[in-house]
């Protein structure tokens, strides 16, 4: 079949000449399809980013990792001696030892014991979360060093007083000074400043890991030989010394398929030892398929919405459609009383709504990436737009055209010749 490309150029140019006679309703037409597909490529974007954030923060936590975190029960045993009550509860240094040697797919365990003090350079002062680990904890969890370097395990095994600081602490407490070698005071002892760490912050529940914007890891044999295990709490006129000896332990396991079978048996392990649930087990491989999960319903929610939007505007330009049919009904008679035949006044129809709904596009495609970006400039959230998502809403757009534009088409090809031209 040979195509008639000198027809097709005039049935388009007649196409968008009738729309521009009626520049308002084909604007007031095409509004209802470009806010429609616009607000569905935002809503894809916002969806996207806040989901990419959250699963990149799991998967930061290592799919690979149980992590068991020590909790105050609720119902917890207490001693009080000269009126100082003693609370004892959380991890102990057993159960690293116990969950090493009695579960066969743990490769390795990291203990963690954290406590809040102030810090001292000059005249700055910060409070920091001093945390107290080994030299595994950077290999398990993902931190990208900025300067300086990582614990080392000469490091633990020495007792050395050393820090690595997160960036916000460097810049907030060292400020403009050089922060490799620098000295800080930390809880009546001096620290040398050995590396600096990108700033993270998980802050889901039980999930959240030693890693917040002003945390120092030193090694966890200095953490003890300075600090200890006990602490002492002033709460409402009574002093309470609390004995917590490691606050997490973090367990990685050889393989992802090995990872819920673990914490099942490290969940055994622990009940055996501890008379109070004073733990939590968190396992991020779960909640990163969660996370996964609730994409997908977020997914088939936005496309609901979106399916609803376009069947609006859709109907939309089926009835502006119709109406134009009804105007035009003389016009298609003498069309037809000249020889035009009825899939020439279906084409012309089509094309009319194709450049219809396809006239919106750039204003469109602007929408959807402009309300992105001011939910990123002024909300400070991510946002992702995706190629897919542009095309795809300008593919479905077009076609929503095509589909209502087919029955006012079809309907002005079947109209009888001789009573069109009847028409006033």
């Amino acid at each position: 079949m040979k195509i008639n490309y000198t027809r097709m150029r005039r049935d388009f140019g007649l196409g968008v000449k009738n729309l521009l006679l009626h520049k308002l309703r084909s604007l007031l037409t095409m509004l209802g399809l470009v806010f429609g597909v616009g607000s569905v490529i935002a809503m894809l974007a916002i969806g996207e980013g806040a989901s990419k954030e959250a699963m990149e923060q799991i998967r930061k936590l290592g799919s690979r990792n149980i992590i068991i975190t020590g909790q105050k029960p609720a119902e917890e045993s207490a001693s009080t001696q000269n009126n100082v009550r003693m609370s004892i509860y959380g991890l102990l240094y057993d159960d690293q030892i116990r969950i090493s040697e009695t579960i066969p797919t743990v490769v390795a365990t990291v203990p963690v014991k954290a406590m809040q003090k102030g810090a001292r350079y000059g005249k700055r002062e910060l409070d920091l979360r001093i945390v107290g680990t080994t030299e595994k904890w950077f290999e398990l969890v993902e931190r990208e060093v900025i300067a300086g370097r990582v614990m080392s395990r000469r490091d633990s095994e020495g007792k050395a007083p050393v820090a690595v600081l997160t960036e916000y602490g460097a810049r907030k407490l060292l400020a403009t000074e050089t922060a490799i070698g620098s000295g800080i005071r930390m809880g009546g002892n001096t620290y040398e400043i050995i590396g600096i760490v990108k700033s993270e912050s998980s802050t889901d529940g039980s999930m959240q890991t030693p890693d917040r914007q002003t945390d120092a890891y030193i090694p966890l044999s200095t953490a003890k030989e300075h600090f200890g295990d006990v602490f002492f709490q002033q709460k409402q006129g009574a002093r309470i010394r609390e004995l917590v000896e490691l606050h997490q332990l973090i367990v990685n396991v050889g393989s992802e398929k090995d990872v819920e079978p673990t914490a099942a048996a490290v969940e055994r392990v622990l009940q055996l030892f501890h008379k109070q649930k004073d733990y939590s087990i968190s396992v991020p491989l779960a909640l990163l398929r969660q996370a996964e999960a609730t994409k997908r319903t977020f997914s088939i929610v936005l496309g609901s919405i979106a399916g609803i939007s376009l069947l609006v505007g859709g109907i939309g330009i089926m009835n502006i459609m119709l109406a134009t049919v009804t105007e035009r009904t003389r016009e298609i008679g003498i069309r037809r009383a000249i020889g035009a035949r009825r899939s020439q006044i279906v084409a012309q129809f089509l094309i009319e709504t194709m450049v219809l709904s396809m006239s919106g596009g750039i204003i469109r495609i602007g929408v959807g990436l402009f309300i992105p970006w001011m939910v990123s400039e002024f909300a400070g959230l991510p946002t992702v737009v995706t190629a897919q998502s542009i095309v795809l809403s300008l593919g479905i757009s077009v076609s929503i055209g095509i589909l209502f534009g087919i029955y006012p088409a079809l309907r002005a090809s079947q109209l009888d010749p001789i009573i069109a031209l009847r028409h006033e």
